[in-house]
């Protein structure tokens, strides 16, 4: 049976271009590709939510802005509903510019995110969670994000935190979380290495900590376990949102499956994103994971 799955953060537009190399000072360079997709942590994760069969709802800043249209109309391919907080906002949305290195798959990344975007928790909608089974928050709103996690909480809806990187007022939202899923980049303040930021993390009592290190193994923690998870091994082709396609992926198996579990089919997922350019031709085929 499909899930609603609440995902809440920053909701982009993003330019994307294949190329050679970046370019360096003054120099001006020409595409191999190109792609034009809605971008975001949250909004990635709830792509792939929606793509493994669930309903997925976003709840960010998106506004009135013509450029909107951009992102409504990939939103609607994907089957993601939006919950916008601020509809009638004139300004642009947050605009990626992105390149993709063809031989490596990495990308370089230029955006003003969600800085001049930020709502206030009097703007959520007042039925968010009704029959919502997970919610993820990725940080880029956080006082939307605190209060969700805490209206969450109450009401034993499990929360995944995306710790792709560091972001002021975290704090507040980590201790709320089920199941925090972080990047290699993601450092608390006065941690330096990855045992660092599992000290951090259990003294706020996360029960569930994983530390996505690209091809090299998960680190995963639970109450009971201290282990390591192998990840496929493919040729890169792109690795952008490949994180963000793993969160949504975890939202989707947690449901289903146990921590280690749950961590293994999201890495599949994470690996066949990697063999497409670009963030949703991935989806175009059909697989089993």
């Amino acid at each position: 049976m499909p899930h609603r799955g609440l995902f809440v953060g920053l909701v982009t537009l993003d330019l994307v271009y294949r190329v050679d190399r970046p370019p360096t000072d003054n120099q001006k360079i020409v595409a191999s590709d190109y792609t034009v997709a809605a971008g975001g942590p949250a909004t990635n994760a709830a792509v792939a939510f929606s793509y493994l069969g669930n309903e997925a709802i976003v709840v960010g800043v998106v506004g009135a802005h013509p450029m909107t249209q951009l992102i409504l109309t990939d939103l609607q391919q994907c089957r993601v509903a939006l919950a916008d907080l601020a509809p009638t906002r004139s300004d642009s949305p947050p605009v990626s510019s992105i390149m993709v290195t063809e031989k490596t798959g990495e990308r370089a990344v230029v955006s003003i995110n969600a800085v001049k975007t930020q709502a206030i928790a009097n703007s959520i909608p007042t039925d968010s969670l009704q029959n919502i089974a997970v919610v993820l928050i990725d940080g880029h709103q956080m006082e939307i994000g605190q209060a969700i996690a805490a209206q969450a909480q109450a009401q034993a809806i499990p929360v995944v935190v995306d710790g792709g990187s560091w972001k002021p007022g975290f704090e507040t939202v980590l201790p709320l979380a089920d199941y925090v899923i972080c990047s290699a980049n993601f450092y608390p303040p006065n941690c330096q290495t990855a045992g660092d930021v599992i000290a951090y993390l259990l003294a706020l009592d996360v029960p569930h900590i994983a530390i996505t290190r690209g091809q090299r193994p998960i680190l995963y923690w639970t109450a009971t376990q201290s282990e390591q998870l192998d990840v496929p091994v493919v040729q890169a082709i792109d690795t952008l949102g490949a994180g963000d396609f793993f969160h949504g992926a975890f939202c989707h198996a947690i449901l289903q499956e146990d921590f280690k579990d749950a961590l293994a089919i999201a890495a599949r997922v994470a690996a066949q994103s990697c063999q497409y350019f670009g963030t949703r031709r991935w989806m175009e085929e059909s697989f089993e994971f």
